[in-house]
């Protein structure tokens, strides 16, 4: 059985997914191994740390290099050699 979450702490996780473009368990995945690196196992210390990680996110430049957006864009071109590429038939 899943363990019940603290409302907060999900609302903190879910804030910093959706500033990183990345789903809410990789959120708290990046929390709980900030968490496990710093050594801290309690609650409140998980919610500095995601607040702290919030905050970093939200700090960092929208555009230009390691933004999440042209990243992803970058990714998605198709190359010459694959444009005419089928999946099915």
């Amino acid at each position: 059985m899943a363990a019940i979450q603290d409302h907060a702490f999900v609302k903190l996780c879910a804030e910093l997914a959706s500033c990183l473009s990345i789903s809410l368990a990789s959120a708290q995945r990046q929390v709980e191994l900030a968490a496990s690196r710093e050594g801290v196992k309690d609650l409140e210390a998980r919610k500095a740390i995601a607040k702290r990680l919030l905050e970093e996110a939200r700090s960092r430049p929208r555009e230009g290099k390691g933004a999440p957006g042209p990243q992803l864009d970058q990714l998605l071109k198709a190359l010459a050699h694959d444009e005419n590429f089928m999946v099915e038939d």
